[in-house]
């Protein structure tokens, strides 16, 4: 059979039995979705961001390689899809239409899109999306014209998902569990003469016996001098007497994640290492503090950031303090709707839920991470993640 006899047969039987939520749950995204568009006089919503697919409807595949699109208009809901991502459309998505394309064959993807736009005279679409192709768009403003298309779509979005509903909050408390339990076994790993392998592997296992889907980023463990470089990962290295051991994980529950961070110090703790943990903790508690509904995230980012004004010339951080999370696809668990930095103008509201990944790195010699996945409530943040941000000494 071919994929629309495939789509068929799979509707008949299958539809909809992993919608990772209630019914009442998207009509509730939906609704605000339309509200919005309407407010900002759009006629259709382009979407081809995987998380943000998954956000209005439950679509969700670890293929997130190959184009897909919602189309959102005020009346209708069309998911377009590979034909190779047909049966995870048809079991995991609630929508009005599917509509498939064959995987070898992209130039079906144009006919579907145009047809269903034809009608709407204001599109938003989300120009800073790696899931929007230059072809598409290209093909789609060549047919329809190019003063169709506003990049509104980014922004809208992000104003939705930045807030998290009940629901969202329970998967984001289910994946901190299951993140403890791998951080708690990584720990358990780590001794002198294993591989970062190793630890990341034990980790790993732990999370994934615990509940966890397939990863939005991997397990990140560093060790020893390879520490004080951000974003490099395990590479069979193994651990020394003396070394500092970092850990950033994250599980995944109906893709939401909560990721912490952790720091083993095999053997004695130098007063630089300590120096910086100590810093690390009192950025996350004076952070909580500012965190409150109607701030401005840049104010909070302004707290730590004088805090870490002393030592800046002893430590290397990214210049971010802390990040929105919630459902996400490889390959990363960062939501992008909102950050903790100088310059970011949007204001807390309660139910926002950020990481704060404060790790202080000093090149060539160590880096010392300590965080915890945080909700913002009425009295500032607190915590979701059970991390007590100390180091822990082998």
């Amino acid at each position: 059979m071919d994929h629309l006899a495939y789509r068929h047969a799979l509707t008949s039987r299958l539809a909809g039995v992993e919608l990772p939520f209630a019914a009442e749950e998207f009509d509730r995204r939906l609704a605000r979705t339309r509200d919005a568009m309407q407010r900002q006089g759009l006629d259709a919503l382009l979407l081809c961001q995987p998380s943000d697919i998954f956000y209005l409807c439950g679509y969700h595949t670890f293929e997130v390689s190959v184009h897909a699109a919602l189309v959102v208009t005020a009346r209708r809901t069309l998911l377009q899809v590979a034909s190779i991502e047909t049966g995870p459309a048809v079991v995991t998505a609630r929508v009005d239409e599917i509509v498939g394309y064959r995987w070898e064959a992209p130039e079906e993807i144009i006919d579907p899109l145009a047809q269903v736009l034809s009608e709407c005279r204001a599109i938003g679409v989300d120009g800073n999306s790696p899931g929007l192709r230059h072809s598409v768009m290209q093909h789609l403003q060549g047919r329809l014209g190019g003063d169709r298309f506003q990049h509104a779509a980014g922004p809208l979005m992000a104003a939705l998902r930045l807030v998290k509903s009940d629901a969202e909050i329970d998967c984001l408390v289910r994946s901190a569990a299951m993140t403890a339990e791998g951080l708690e076994r990584a720990i358990e790993a780590v001794e002198p003469g294993v591989s970062d392998n190793h630890i990341a592997a034990a980790g790993a296992q732990a999370m994934l016996e615990a509940g966890s889907e397939f990863f939005s980023l991997a397990p990140i463990v560093t060790t020893g001098p390879r520490s004080g470089t951000i974003h490099v990962n395990h590479q069979r290295h193994p651990v020394h007497q003396g070394d500092v051991v970092f850990l950033e994980f994250g599980a995944v529950w109906r893709r939401y994640t909560a990721p912490v961070m952790r720091t083993v110090v095999i053997g004695s703790v130098t007063d630089e290492m300590q120096r910086a943990a100590e810093l690390c903790a009192v950025m996350e508690s004076e952070l909580c503090k500012a965190m409150v509904p109607g701030r401005r995230f840049e104010e909070a980012a302004n707290v730590a950031d004088q805090l870490l004004a002393p030592q800046r010339d002893s430590f290397f951080h990214s210049g971010v303090y802390g990040y929105s999370v919630g459902a996400q696809f490889p390959p990363s668990w960062v939501e992008g709707t909102g950050y903790l930095a100088p310059g970011q103008t949007t204001r807390f509201e309660r139910n926002m839920v950020f990481h704060l990944p404060l790790c202080l790195r000093v090149p060539g010699q160590f880096g010392i991470g300590l965080s915890n996945t945080v909700r913002v409530t009425e009295r500032g943040a607190v915590r979701l993640t059970n991390h007590d941000m100390a180091l822990v000494q082998r």
